[in-house]
Order: C-alpha cells, then structure tokens, then sequence
C-alpha cells in the first residue's frame, strides 16, 4: 500500500497533464461537433492505451522495488550484488553509494588498525607492568611488619585490576582463547582461594569450604578468574564474618550450581538489577570509592560466552548469594 500512494505521489504531475491533455481534446472535439460514438471510440482507446502503458510502469518499478529491498542487506557486506541502474538518476545515485561504501571502508580498516595497535600497546604494557609487580611482592616478603603488609595488600589489589584490565582487552577482541574441556571444579575453587588466603587471614573472615567432588565442562581459567572476582567482592564487603563456597545439591538435573555466599554488608534492592551493568556501582560502589563496576559485568560477559549462567540474590545486613550454574560432566 504504501508502495502505491509513493507511486502516485512521484507520477502525480504526469497523471495531471494526461488528464488535462484528455480535457483539451474532449473540447477540441466538442468544438468540431464530431458524432458522440467516435468520440466515445476515441476516448475509450486514448484511456486503454493510458492505462496499459501505467500498469506496465507501475509492475516494472514494483518488481525493481522488491529486488532493492532484496539487496539492501547485501551491500553492506558488498556493492557488487547491485542491480542495474534504471535511468540516469539511478545511476549517479549508485555512483554517490559506492563513493560512499569506499569511504565507509577505509574509515572501517583505518579504525581496526587503530584498535589492533592499541590492543598490543595495552598487552604488551600490562605483561611489562607484572615485572616490577613481582619485583616488589618478592621485596615486600622480606618484610613481616605491619606496613609491609599494608604495602602487599596495596600491592595485590594492583595486580588484580592489572588482572582484571587484561580480561577485559582479551574478551572484547574479535577471537578469544576459550579452551572448554573437563575440568574439575573442586581445583578451580581452591587456587582461587588459595590466592586470597592472606586476605582471608588479614580481615579475620573464616572460610568455609565444603566438598566439590565434580567435574564441569568449561574453560578452566576464565571460570577460575570469575570465581576469583566474586571472591575479592565478597572479601571487600564483609568484614570479621564469613564466606561459604558449596554445591547445591540438585541431583535431577543437567547442571551443577556453585553456590559463593558471605555475611556481608549486602546489596540493596534497588541495586541488584542493574550489578551486571559496566561501569554501575551503586550505593556499595559509592562508598567504596575504589570500586570500578567492572569486575560483576565481566563475569556475566564471560559466564555467558561459556554457556553458564550467573545469578546474584542479596539483603541488606544479611549477606549476599552468587549462584553460578554450569553444565555437569556427569549428565
């Protein structure tokens, strides 16, 4: 429908002047008195002879309307699929598109260059910056007084969000290097634990580890670093409580869940649907001026490249629970 009012809008000047071209001649033989039965003759091919030459028109530019329609989801990938142009409008109109597509293009590789370079850049600096990170972790182990331990957990926090920006550059590239195998999840669960044992120690949280005794199909280092964010969450927010790490027994069905829980301080409710944003931090975030909503958002991001789900339920001055459900080996 719409097809056809745009038809009549474009040809409305030329149906116009057919019709006053029409209009002149009945006057012109109106004038001359011819007999009405030739006139009628007359004007009865005049109107067959209009109407033939508007449906021929009318098909003719339907049809090409249907194929450039067809086309429109192919020149953006390649302008070679495009038909041939019906008049010289049409023609300087794809001219003007490919100039465009051209340019478009060289734009598109200048800018992916650019990324691929500053993707480097960034690899090449973090592996650099691990350097003197390791170089001061093995200077700070000499020291055993308080402030060296300050200076460590300083220091640590540093090769987390170092940690933490090489995740994100690898998982926003165009390929990542996920290796989905069996894996057991029990050792994924306890060097990540293992590597915030200090911290454990440090703020007084008691650690409670029940038996994991399974094994999942994933990519056991990114699982291991989602385990380690949630875990550095949970450190940050309690405070002399505790955080449980167990599995929810659910026999029946195909996936395991990991259950991370803490008694912390908690999320608030208007928070929680939006945790898995980037860049949002809420009332938590907020008072923790450290905070980067990035940590939560990578998580969801790589839990769902991996197939796996990951599901946060929390009250306030209560604690926080975050389920990840992964697929089961055993099924």
């Amino acid at each position: 429908m719409r097809f056809v009012k745009n038809y009549l809008k474009e040809n409305l000047k030329w149906l116009l002047l057919v019709l006053a071209c029409f209009g002149i001649l009945c006057f012109v033989i109106g004038f001359e008195q011819v007999p009405l039965a030739q006139w009628g003759y007359a004007a009865f091919l005049c109107f067959f002879l209009y109407l033939l030459v508007v449906i021929i028109d009318f098909t003719r530019r339907y049809l090409h309307h249907k194929k450039l329609e067809k086309q429109t989801s192919e020149i953006a990938v390649t302008m070679d699929k495009l038909s041939l142009p019906q008049g010289q409008m049409e023609t300087d109109y794809q001219k003007m598109l490919r100039s465009l597509y051209i340019t478009l293009q060289q734009q598109i590789n200048e800018l992916e260059n650019g990324q691929v370079e500053q993707a480097e850049y960034f690899t090449m600096w973090v592996h650099q910056i691990k350097t003197p990170i390791a170089a001061l972790r093995l200077l700070l182990a000499e020291e055993e007084d308080e402030r060296s331990q300050e200076m460590w957990e300083e220091l640590f926090s540093i090769e987390q969000y170092v940690e933490m920006a090489l995740q994100f550059s690898r998982l926003s590239a165009k390929s990542t290097d996920f290796v989905i195998g069996e894996v057991s999840l029990d050792k994924v669960v306890r060097e990540a634990i293992h590597k915030y044992a200090r911290l454990f120690v440090r703020k007084k949280i008691k650690m409670e580890l029940s038996s994991i005794d399974t094994q999942v199909l994933t990519d056991e280092k990114w699982l291991e670093f989602v385990i380690e964010q949630i875990l550095s969450n949970a450190i940050k927010y309690t405070a002399g409580g505790t955080i449980s790490v167990y599995l929810k027994e659910e026999p029946e069905q195909e996936t395991k869940e990991l259950v991370i829980e803490d008694t912390g301080i908690g999320i608030a409710p208007e928070d929680l649907p939006r945790i898995f944003e980037k860049g949002y931090t809420g009332y938590n975030g907020h008072a923790d001026k450290r905070s980067t909503g990035i940590g939560l958002y990578l998580c969801r991001k790589i839990m769902r490249k991996l197939s796996h789900e990951i599901t946060i339920e929390s009250e306030i001055g209560v604690g926080t629970k975050v389920h990840l459900e992964m697929r089961s080996r055993d099924k």
